[in-house]
């Protein structure tokens, strides 16, 4: 039983990425032929390895469940499911064999969101800036605009315009708060960082520092300054977390603990999903073994439109839960669990209305 349900979902999982390529290959076709010097060979190997490895693993607990509920249908279609009733096997020893195969997936599955994955998306993004992306997109990258950072509980920087190629910008203010009071704020024209004493030079520069009876104002041309950032804060931040081995998103974010940055979410929500998608594969399994456990009018394709439908609902339960749990203040981990504790809640339920 478990050979021919791992069998079930690996010929769902080569059903979905070939239509992913398929789709791909339409939408991207156009930029490939621009580039007269890119050959056959080096779109498989720095773009096509790279997105299989991807779609792939975000599959799998979606092919994975549709697998569960093509391969339970079946089972109760063909009266194997009754026969397996009359000879007393319990609700739970059934769900033995999907379990293992779960477990199987979910443990490839961590392996490559942590390790695999993040170092795959490095190589298929430098190959989309270089070869894919128009100007435009590529200038969206290079220049941030309209930044804020919290760099401790009481200071705030805003960056109007700022360049990662050179590394400098312009608009730049700094903010220091004694609780809702503003206490001090430094405003420059130009802001350029300095790579060898990680230090920021400012020009035209004024200083406003606010006491309990005055105000003390003071400017100047130019000011050697440090700040707890460095430009690749600046840069959007799921794009740099997803292409971090865990290792070095655990790393990077303790460093930026350290040096005082605050608002971490984004990272930590990176971190967190690649744990908790895997582990909603023994969610989904027991939704679809208890879905198809029993034999419907209308067959398989009843079950599967019920299956996908919430499938769907649980993807964009996370989609939801990922950006609210970007915002600052949050408990990011609580945020991305959120869709595994509604769904396990859904699947206690069906688990114990199946034993009866």
């Amino acid at each position: 039983m478990l050979k021919r349900f791992l069998v079930t979902f690996l010929f769902t999982l080569l059903i979905l990425i070939p239509i992913a390529i398929a789709i791909d290959i339409s939408e991207k076709i156009d930029n490939f032929l621009e580039h007269p010097d890119l050959g056959f060979y080096q779109v498989l190997d720095e773009y096509y390895k790279n997105f299989i490895i991807y779609y792939a693993n975000t599959f799998m607990p979606l092919a994975l469940f549709i697998a569960v509920i093509l391969f339970t249908s079946k089972l109760s279609n063909n009266t194997e499911i009754i026969a397996i009733n009359n000879a007393k096997i319990s609700f739970t020893r059934f769900l033995y064999p999907y379990f293992i195969g779960a477990s199987l997936i979910t443990i490839i599955s961590l392996g490559m969101n942590h390790f695999v994955v993040p170092n795959s998306s490095k190589e298929r993004k430098k190959f989309e800036k270089e070869y894919i992306k128009n100007r435009r997109q590529k200038n969206e990258l290079k220049f941030v605009r309209e930044f804020s950072l919290q760099l401790t509980d009481s200071t705030y920087i805003f960056i109007r315009n700022f360049n990662t190629e050179s590394n400098s910008g312009y608009d730049f203010t700094s903010e220091v708060y004694d609780g809702i009071k503003l206490k001090s704020k430094l405003v420059s024209n130009r802001i350029r960082y300095n790579d060898e004493d990680s230090t920021f030079n400012l020009s035209n520069w004024k200083m406003r520092k606010i006491y309990n009876t005055r105000d003390e104002i003071s400017s100047g041309t130019k000011i050697d300054t440090v700040f707890n950032f460095t430009p690749k804060d600046l840069i959007y931040k799921s794009a740099l977390s997803q292409e971090m081995p865990s290792g070095e998103l655990m790393k990077f974010i303790d460093i930026s603990k350290k040096r005082g940055v605050k608002n971490l979410n984004a990272y930590l929500v990176e971190f967190y999903k690649r744990t908790s998608l895997p582990i909603a594969s023994f969610i989904l399994t027991i939704i679809a073994v208890a879905l198809a456990f029993r034999k419907r009018r209308g067959g398989t394709g009843v079950n599967l439109a019920i299956g996908i439908g919430i499938m769907f609902l649980y993807v964009f339960l996370m989609k939801i839960a990922e950006v609210l749990g970007g915002v600052a203040g949050v408990n990011a981990l609580l945020y991305v669990w959120m869709p595994n504790i509604i769904f396990g809640c859904l699947a206690i339920y069906l688990y114990l209305n199946a034993r009866k």
